[in-house]
């Protein structure tokens, strides 16, 4: 491929129940090198599904089949076109059919392509959009990294390696960092920190559409040069928006090098939208039978829901020789490799919790965060060179 055509060529997610119309159309649009097929959809998926595929794919656009069926395909170019980041939507037709045309764009599509998917038609079309992704694609300034953390089971420590991997990233990197308490019925971290603090993770996601530094001045407490956000003090059942979730994550990752997310234990509808909008996320065990049930359970959902390896490691804490199973063991388990293992150094955890602190590299499970950290760390580096070589080569 030629570098004018990487630079025009739109990445997208295609749903296209008539497989003939999806094939006809990705022939045509690998060869004029218009758009690129990430992943497809062979059926009409729930709102649900399409929103987890879109926070982990994240396409330029959704080719939608709106000729198999137009009712239940103009739903989908309507919730695309209310999902945030905005992500453009083209619906695909058999024939230049003038009510197809006209609902799916008053649906919200800014294209209507039909076939035989002419090139003057899809080139003319992926300018268009081009221009109107313009000020979405101005943004150069590096973003923070976003991590989030859950358990399989609860009571697995998900919060305590969160909180206490921040403050490792912290001593080690002198950067600022976020921890957020995701857990609106039941965070533990302002017990955890010995926070008083009146304003909570359910206050950002209220004024999430209007964060600027004097607004999150006030919403953050402090903790031993880490930030935090708690969960808020009374239980709280509504579910959290992905809309407003992504724009509070947008908002801190300007702010800070490190978010790290503390999120309900798997497969609670929350943790699975942080785990789309992270840049890694690690699943909390223990070597407890129910937990390792659970646990293979929850490696499974995240392969159904379509998250690849590489985008969620296991970790297992507590873990002790005389539990008499081995990491080994525990990926035969999982099918998933164990990432990292922290041992169970209650005396020294029950004390940094009596007093709100963070462990120290003194103590054994302090030693093994910081060698988690520095592993984070250096997945950022990597990161970081893999995508300033990528724009090197596209430029």
């Amino acid at each position: 491929m030629d570098s004018h055509a990487r630079k025009t060529e739109l990445t997208a997610l295609l749903i296209a129940p008539d497989r003939e119309l999806g094939e006809q159309f990705q022939r045509s649009a690998s060869e004029l090198h218009t758009f690129q097929v990430l992943t497809e959809l062979k059926s009409y998926p729930s709102e649900h599904t399409l929103e987890i595929r879109l926070r982990q794919v994240k396409p330029d656009v959704v080719l939608i089949d709106v000729a198999t069926d137009l009712d239940r395909a103009i739903r989908l170019v309507e919730f695309v076109s209310a999902y945030r980041p905005v992500t453009q939507v083209v619906g695909l037709h058999r024939s230049n059919d003038s009510r197809a045309v006209v609902r799916t764009l008053r649906a919200g599509a800014s294209e209507f392509l039909w076939t035989p998917f002419e090139a003057q038609q899809q080139l003319e079309a992926v300018a268009r959009i081009q221009r109107l992704r313009q000020p979405a694609t101005a943004e150069t300034a590096e973003s923070g990294r976003v991590l989030v953390f859950a358990s399989a089971k609860p009571g697995s420590g998900a919060s305590t390696i969160a909180v206490q991997t921040a403050f490792a990233l912290r001593r080690a990197t002198g950067d600022r960092v976020l921890v957020l308490d995701l857990d609106l019925m039941g965070g533990t971290l302002a017990f955890y920190l010995k926070l008083h603090h009146t304003c909570s993770v359910t206050d950002l996601f209220e004024r999430s559409d209007g964060l600027d530094p004097a607004v999150w001045a006030s919403l953050v407490a402090h903790c031993d040069g880490v930030d935090v956000i708690p969960a808020p003090d009374e239980p709280d059942s509504a579910p959290v928006e992905p809309n407003r979730l992504h724009d509070a994550l947008e908002f801190t990752r300007m702010l800070y090098s490190w978010v790290i997310l503390d999120a309900p234990a798997l497969p609670h509808r929350t943790s699975l939208l942080t785990v789309s909008e992270a840049d890694e996320a690690f699943v909390v065990t223990t070597s407890e039978l129910a937990s390792l049930h659970l646990t293979r359970r929850a490696v499974s959902l995240l392969e159904q829901l379509g998250f690849t390896r590489e985008r969620y490691r296991v970790l297992v804490n507590r873990a002790s020789k005389r539990d008499g199973i081995t990491a080994s063991d525990m990926e035969k388990i999982f099918n998933c490799p164990v990432s990292h293992l922290f041992p169970n150094d209650y005396f020294s955890l029950h004390r940094v919790i009596s007093l709100g602190h963070a462990l120290g590299p003194e103590t054994e499970l302090g030693r093994a965060l910081e060698k988690f950290a520095g592993k984070l760390i250096e997945n950022a580096r990597q990161e970081s060179q893999r995508s300033a070589a990528l724009e090197a080569q596209t430029a």
